[in-house]
Order: C-alpha cells, then sequence, then structure tokens
C-alpha cells in the first residue's frame, strides 16, 4: 500500500449554491485565483465529499458514471473514482488524481466537467467539501 505524503492542502471555497440552487448556470468557481497555485510539476489530487438526497441516489450515480468514464480518458488523469460509504447510503466520495496542475485545469475546461454540477443541483442534500492537494511524493509502505 503506498502512503501519499500531502505537501498542501488547498481548500476550495464553494458556496451552497455553487452546486445547489445554482439558478444562472454556473459551474462551481474557486473563490480566489490564488487557492489554485500548486507546485509545479507535482501531481494532484481532488476530494469531493457529496450527500445526495435518499431518493436521488440512482440518478446521482448514473450521472456519475459519464463524468468518470470521461475523467478517467483524460491523458492528465491518472484516476478518477467514486466511493460510496457502505454505513450510510447517501454519502459520496470522489477522489481524482492528476498528474499535475495543467492536467487539473484541463479537466476544468471540459464540457462534461461544466454539465456537471447543472445535473447534479436537485440531488444534493447540501454543499459539497472540495478539497484539492498538491503532492509530493508516494511512499511505499
Amino acid at each position: 500500500m503506498k502512503t501519499k505524503i500531502v505537501v498542501l492542502l488547498i481548500s476550495l471555497s464553494v458556496g451552497y449554491s455553487s452546486c445547489t440552487g445554482n439558478k444562472t448556470g454556473e459551474n462551481v468557481k474557486v473563490a480566489d485565483s490564488s487557492m489554485q497555485t500548486a507546485i509545479a510539476g507535482y501531481k494532484m489530487m481532488i476530494v469531493a465529499r457529496l450527500s445526495v438526497k435518499p431518493d436521488k441516489i440512482t440518478n446521482f450515480t448514473e450521472a456519475a458514471k459519464e463524468m468518470i468514464e470521461k475523467s478517467n480518458k483524460e491523458s492528465g488523469c491518472t484516476s478518477y473514482q467514486l466511493y460510496q460509504d457502505p454505513y450510510t447510503n447517501t454519502k459520496f466520495v470522489f477522489v481524482e488524481e492528476y498528474k499535475n496542475q495543467a492536467a487539473v485545469d484541463a479537466h476544468f475546461a471540459t464540457d462534461y466537467f461544466a454539465a456537471f454540477g447543472p445535473k447534479i443541483t436537485d440531488f444534493l442534500a447540501g454543499a459539497p467539501d472540495i478539497k484539492v492537494f498538491s503532492v509530493a511524493k508516494e511512499v511505499a509502505k
């Protein structure tokens, strides 16, 4: 098993309206451009925790499948996975790994990323908790 050593944690400020109830169709936006700064050349990870309405789990997972399939085909994406909490089936976590910040930026620029937020708006029970990490190195244990 590999343990990832995280050098820099950057929390994205995601307003509730960005993904839940956004009537303008805008995407999730970073509140401050300095928050997108990452250490050059480092691998990037994104961890997004979401709570889904109980009656919308199937709708959410179907929408997520397209996002997962397309994201995993991106040249800069090394892994894009969705996990469901086995104890609370309404809790989900996306775990994304990218080669570098440029790969993250390319992912954020895709049409399917832009469409995903508005597509799942009505499925979410609250604001997502999204964190972006720069990873210095991995250490085998």
